[in-house]
C-alpha cells in the first residue's frame, strides 16, 4: 500500500499508545480515521486532537473481546465513509506471573483482547476489504496486527501474554499466506514490539467487571508488574518512533516489524534450539539481573 491520502484507517486501541500514533500520522497523511478503544474519556480527547488537525474522525467504544461490537465498528465505518483500506488490529493488555497462578478471568480477559480482538478484526475487515476491492480496481489495503516480541520467545514469569502473542503472530502469519494464495491486494504484517512506553503496563485501568481479577496477587504477580512498570517506562524507542516504522512497512510491504531488531538474536537461538532440539535457553542469559530481580521479589533462595 502506497497511497494513503483519502483512505480510510480503522484503528483498535486507538486512544492511546501506538494507535494513537498510528493515527497521527494517519491525520498527516490525509486519511479518514476509525478510532476504537474501550477508555471513552482517551478516546474523545484523542478524536478531538485530529479534529482539530483536520482530520475527518470517527470514534467509537469498542470491546474488541466482543463480536458483535466489533461488527459494530466495521458497520459504522461503511455508514460514515463508505470503505476500509487499512486495519491496525491494535488492541492489547498486559498480565503476568506464574502460568499456574493465573485465573481464569485473567485468561479470558488476555486472550480475549489480545487475541479475539484480533480474531475478530480479521473476521470482520478481511471480507469488508475485499468487497471494497472488486469495486475498486485500483484498490490497495493492509492489516497489521499487533503482537510483540513475546510472540517470538517466552520469558518466565508472563505466560498468558505470551501464549496471546504467539497465537497473534501464528494468526497474522497465516494471513498473509491466506492473502497470499487468493492474490488478493490486501498485505499483512505483524508488529512485534519490545520495551517501548505505551502505558500497558496499566492495562488494569480499563479492566472490565465480567473479568475481575484478584487484588491479593501473588508473589509471582507483583514481581512480574514491578519489573514490567520498569523495563516499559524506562524504554528508549518511543511509541512515535514504532508507529513511523509500521507506516514504512507498509509502503514496502514488509511483514516483520519490531521496535528493536537487536533482540533478534534471541530469536534466533530459540530457533536454533527448536531445530538442534535442545532445551529451551534461558532468556535472561544475556541479562541475569532480571532473572535476579524477579527471584529477589518472589522470595526464591
Amino acid at each position: 500500500m502506497k497511497d494513503f491520502h483519502g483512505k480510510v484507517a480503522v484503528i483498535t486501541g486507538g486512544a492511546s499508545g501506538f494507535g494513537r500514533e498510528f493515527a497521527i500520522i494517519g491525520a498527516r497523511l490525509g486519511m479518514k480515521l476509525v478510532l476504537a478503544d474501550v477508555q471513552q474519556d482517551a478516546l474523545d480527547k484523542t478524536k478531538a486532537e485530529l479534529e482539530a488537525q483536520g482530520a475527518q474522525v470517527l470514534a467509537m467504544r469498542c470491546d474488541v473481546r466482543k463480536a458483535e461490537e466489533v461488527q459494530a465498528l466495521a458497520d459504522a465505518t461503511m455508514a460514515k465513509f463508505g470503505a476500509v483500506h487499512l486495519v491496525f488490529n491494535n488492541a492489547g493488555v498486559g498480565s503476568g506471573g506464574l502460568v499456574w497462578e493465573n485465573s481464569i478471568a485473567d485468561w479470558e480477559w488476555v486472550l480475549g483482547v489480545n487475541l479475539w480482538g484480533v480474531i475478530h478484526g480479521v473476521r470482520t475487515f478481511t471480507p469488508l476489504m475485499l468487497e471494497c476491492a472488486k469495486k475498486d480496481p485500483g484498490y490497495q489495503g493492509h492489516i497489521v496486527n499487533t503482537a510483540s516480541m513475546a510472540g517470538m520467545l517466552n520469558a518466565p514469569n508472563m505466560g498468558v501474554y505470551n501464549v496471546s502473542k504467539h497465537a497473534v503472530v501464528s494468526l497474522s502469519e497465516t494471513l498473509y499466506h491466506d492473502l497470499q494464495l487468493i492474490k488478493a491486494p490486501i498485505g499483512a504484517s505483524v508488529l512485534c514490539p519490545y520495551f517501548v512506553p505505551t502505558g500497558i503496563h496499566q492495562s488494569e485501568r480499563n479492566r472490565p467487571d465480567d473479568v475481575k481479577g484478584d487484588d491479593n496477587l501473588t508473589l509471582s504477580q507483583q514481581a512480574q508488574r514491578a519489573v514490567s512498570e520498569k523495563a516499559v517506562t524506562s524504554g528508549k524507542v518511543t511509541a512515535a518512533e514504532v508507529a513511523e516504522r509500521t507506516f514504512n512497512a507498509i509502503r514496502d510491504s514488509a511483514f516483520y516489524i519490531y521496535s528493536h531488531p537487536q533482540a533478534l538474536g534471541n530469536v534466533q537461538t530459540r530457533m536454533e534450539d527448536i531445530v538442534l532440539q535442545r532445551n529451551p535457553t534461558d532468556p535472561f542469559a544475556a541479562a541475569p539481573q532480571v532473572r535476579q530481580m524477579l527471584q529477589a521479589k518472589m522470595g526464591v533462595q
